[in-house]
């Protein structure tokens, strides 16, 4: 691995951010973050991207590598809960076992994110239509995992849980609030782009100088939410935090083979493996939390956000990187 790839990451404000966050709550600080900016950053953030995306889309069209690279983004969104929930049976029951495999087969936006911010930092170019596959790798995740419980045998009842159709499936896992802002946005960049060239003008101060601000802002945020949820990972066993750091190693190499058959260059390559690689905390949770009270949250959200999210901002995406190199070397 390239070192100088990692510290070059580290030393970026949104990493240096996060871990401002994680030393804040080891040197038991009393900063904290007002529980409704978070939320208001997040969504900023799904907005600006999804909009962003919206007008590369419209740029590059429907033709060449979009078509496909979306395509492979949404089949391994359907395979990587299935070869997870496979490994994870080996300890867990059928319910803990499909809530995390879908919450590793579907994605985390802010380590896409981080990622196309390591580019930028790199100046490795990249495509904005990558957004469009970012916006429809989490439903299948999602559906993927609901259906293993729903195959598996019935869920127990209980007050809070929602009745396991095929209806309800759809709907947790197509209009959860950061899939419905994410399609929602890359739509209305679309159109934006294609009929009002003005109004991108007049959102290019909202959407792209206050970006990487609001990012760092995010990332400190979390970097005090992954240290808070760092104990709770003794209850999870050395086995399930062995998966959250070596199955997002394993996705993301198997990203890099797909990506270099799909021709993609470098940067699209590596947001690509991104894609494979990272862990949802916030889509997947809200969903199995309704629908699969039986899985234990502390299993699938101390793992992705405690574990997998900081290991794949920090030393993943460098990683990553190294490995698109070798495998796909820049053509000059």
């Amino acid at each position: 691995m390239e070192s100088n790839l990692i510290l070059q990451n580290v030393l970026s404000p949104p990493i240096l951010f996060f871990f401002l966050g994680v030393i804040a709550v080891i040197l038991r600080s009393d900063l904290e973050i007002p529980a409704p900016l978070p939320k208001l950053f997040s969504l900023y953030l799904l907005l600006a991207i999804g909009f962003k995306g919206g007008i590369e889309l419209q740029k590059s069209g429907f033709t060449g590598q979009v078509i496909p690279t979306v395509g492979a983004a949404i089949l391994m969104s359907l395979l990587i809960p299935l070869i997870c929930f496979v490994i994870l049976r080996l300890k867990f029951d059928v319910f803990n076992s499909a809530a995390i495999a879908a919450a590793y087969g579907s994605i985390s936006a802010v380590t896409f994110i981080t990622a196309e911010s390591f580019l930028e930092n790199q100046s490795i170019p990249f495509d904005g239509f990558m957004v469009a596959a970012l916006a429809l790798m989490e439903s299948p995740a999602i559906i993927v995992g609901l259906l293993l419980v729903k195959l598996a045998g019935p869920i127990k009842r209980r007050p809070n849980a929602k009745p396991m159709k095929i209806g309800s499936i759809l709907h947790e896992s197509m209009l959860n609030g950061s899939v419905y802002l994410l399609l929602g946005s890359l739509l209305i960049g679309f159109l934006t782009a294609t009929n009002n060239p003005a109004g991108v003008e007049k959102m290019h101060p909202f959407t792209g100088k206050l970006f990487y601000g609001a990012e760092c802002f995010f990332l400190l945020d979390m970097g005090i939410v992954a240290a808070q949820r760092l104990p709770r990972l003794k209850k999870a066993g050395s086995f399930l935090v062995g998966f959250a750091v070596l199955m997002p190693i394993f996705n993301g190499v198997i990203g890099v083979f797909i990506a270099k058959a799909l021709s993609l260059g470098p940067g699209n390559a590596l947001l690509f493996v991104v894609l494979c690689a990272s862990a949802s905390y916030l889509a997947v949770p809200a969903a199995m939390r309704m629908t699969v009270p039986e899985a234990k949250s502390s299993y699938y959200i101390s793992t992705t956000l405690g574990l997998t999210f900081p290991f794949n901002i920090v030393i993943g995406i460098p990683m990553y990187m190294t490995f698109v190199n070798k495998v796909i070397p820049a053509t000059i």
